[in-house]
């Protein structure tokens, strides 16, 4: 007999149908004690989040998310909104004893950040910040990979992300679909949408950073407005972000970002080099892990492929037979499973609002550091 969670979902778009279609499948996949309930879907447009709930199988919807905040049948929010958003509802659900979860980056800086984890650590509820990508199987392996201590000592960590959907100086800026060009709503570009992701699996994989000195870059300088293109409005947001950065581990982190990459979709890529291996992932080749162990024998040295599909290797064995594939929405469905288990267990997983937290930090040494020329410490989370 499973105990129901009842959800209120606020957002409606991209990433309210990931997190939809995660609650939807979760128990169908994982053993578990808890089971989510669509209590409500929020919007601002009464049309088309009803129209999103009936879709998706949400019982009903509020149009004001303060509303759903104060409701008595509503035992969890999840924020799916712009990010300029999230301090207040995540406030305000801490406040009326609601668990949080939240997409990411948790806030518009650091400031904010901290203000929000305050909030959720007083209230004492349960919260999550939906960096999906540590529940890609492959990842999670390179994790397993690192702490079985097959890497040895780390040298090295560097990332990318790339992307190329804003090169068009057409593209206009704001409204539903393009708010990630705007400050107002956003907060920062791709350091904020892209690099976050980025930062929080390295933090995961290969501990805190401690100093980084950055630069960033606008290309286009102005765009029209989505809703009323016959305005303009300055671009303020950074459309490509690189830095390099110091971990407390003695490595060297190398970070690339832009949404200019030509020919790149989504291509999200990290490897580590340690003294004994290291280990490479594409997102783009999303079930591979590939694996370079200076161990083996000197004539049969070489990086190897391991096809991540296995039930030995992390969530697999919830899904298919060994050599058939999960994908990118399988990620949600694998961390809200997480999520769950440890409401049952008392263990919270992570990435908590704690952990976002420290991100959010680093992003603001970035931006920092980019500011002023100089290296930039990161700033404690404590």
């Amino acid at each position: 007999m499973t105990r129901p969670l009842r959800i209120g979902l606020v957002g409606y778009g991209f990433m309210g149908r990931a997190h939809s279609n995660a609650y939807r499948q979760v128990n169908r996949f994982f053993d578990l004690g808890i089971e989510p309930v669509l209590k409500a879907a929020c919007g601002r447009s009464e049309g088309k989040v009803r129209a999103f709930a009936e879709n998706w199988g949400w019982e009903s919807v509020e149009t004001d998310w303060r509303s759903l905040v104060e409701r008595d049948d509503i035992d969890a929010i999840d924020i799916c909104t712009p990010n300029r958003f999230h301090r207040d509802i995540a406030i305000a659900a801490a406040r009326a004893g609601k668990m949080v979860l939240c997409e990411k980056p948790l806030a518009m800086n650091g400031a904010e950040a901290r203000e929000m984890t305050e909030a959720i650590e007083r209230a004492g509820v349960p919260n999550l910040v939906w960096f999906n990508y540590r529940r890609v199987p492959a990842i999670a392996l390179a994790k397993q990979v690192a702490e079985e201590g097959r890497l040895g000592t780390v040298f090295h960590y560097r990332a990318q992300y790339l992307q190329d959907w804003t090169i068009s100086p057409d593209l206009p800026m704001g409204g539903a679909t393009l708010w990630r060009l705007d400050a107002e709503e956003a907060g920062a570009g791709v350091s904020g949408d892209l690099v976050s992701h980025s930062v929080d699996t390295a933090l995961w994989l290969n501990g805190p950073i401690e100093s980084v000195v950055g630069m960033t870059e606008v290309f286009v300088k102005e765009r029209a407005i989505q809703d009323d293109p016959g305005r303009r409005k300055a671009i303020t947001i950074d459309d490509a972000c690189q830095f390099m950065c110091r971990f407390a581990n003695g490595s060297l982190g190398l970070f690339e970002s832009t949404r200019y990459a030509r020919g790149r979709k989504n291509y999200n890529t990290l490897e580590m080099n340690g003294a004994d291996g290291s280990v490479y992932f594409d997102l783009e080749d999303p079930h591979r892990l590939e694996f370079y162990d200076h161990g083996d024998a000197a004539h049969l040295q070489g990086w190897r492929s391991i096809h991540v599909t296995g039930f030995e290797h992390p969530y697999m064995k919830s899904w298919w037979v060994p050599g058939t594939t999960i994908g990118y929405e399988h990620t949600f469905t694998n961390t809200l499973a997480d999520f769950l288990k440890g409401l049952e267990t008392g263990q919270p997983a992570s990435p908590t609002f704690r952990d976002a937290l420290q991100t959010q930090l680093v992003l603001d040494a970035v931006l920092e550091s980019a500011e002023s020329g100089n290296w930039a410490e990161v700033a404690g989370s404590a």
